[in-house]
């Protein structure tokens, strides 16, 4: 399968779930999370979901940690190519961009060289840690600019497909994987 049918097949899986199983698997993945070996770090980077795309809410996560007093930053869209990377405070001001996808308005910005977690939004992953996104590509041109030993988490829903992907030059693995049955950790860590 090429990336544009893996992407077709999982968009598809995921409009099949129902509000309720997107919760119960959100629920499981990020009592997941807790097994990372990340709780030391200090700036996270967090993606925001998209209700309508039925897309792991990271709602749940950014609970668990605001719990443990760690600074978490999101992402907004500056243009057609980049992403910039806010701290999220209370005063956040926030509003869905043009995608439907929930941003904030302003902030302080934070360079990716600062970050030391990302989580990375997916639609399907395999098992050496390469993962297929919605294809615009935001998520490796920022993941390039972060740290080498930035630590990258995806979060799916679903299992790890046993076929490697066909993936490119720019495509950036990653280091975990969180779904709700279980966590992978790929050999790049």
């Amino acid at each position: 399968m090429d990336k544009s049918q893996i992407r077709k097949r999982y968009k598809k899986l995921r409009k099949e779930l129902s509000e309720t199983e997107v919760m119960d698997k959100s629920l499981l993945i990020a009592n997941r999370c807790l097994e990372l070996p990340v709780w030391e770090k200090q700036i996270f980077h967090l993606f925001l979901s998209l209700e309508d795309q039925n897309e792991v809410d990271t709602a749940l996560i950014l609970t668990l940690l605001q719990g443990k007093d760690k600074e978490v930053v999101v992402p907004k869209i500056i243009d057609p190519e980049q992403l910039q990377h806010i701290l999220l405070t209370d005063q956040t001001p926030f509003q869905k961009n043009s995608l439907g996808i929930p941003e904030p308005v302003s902030g302080i910005q934070i360079e990716p060289s600062k970050i030391d977690v990302v989580f990375v939004p997916l639609l399907a992953f395999d098992n050496k840690g390469n993962r297929i996104g919605y294809g615009k590509g935001y998520y490796d041109r920022f993941l390039a600019r972060c740290k080498p030993e930035c630590i990258k988490i995806g979060l799916s829903f679903y299992e790890a497909e046993q076929d490697s992907f066909p993936m490119e030059a720019t495509d950036i693995p990653l280091d975990y994987c969180v779904t709700p049955e279980q966590l992978y950790r790929f050999s790049n860590v």
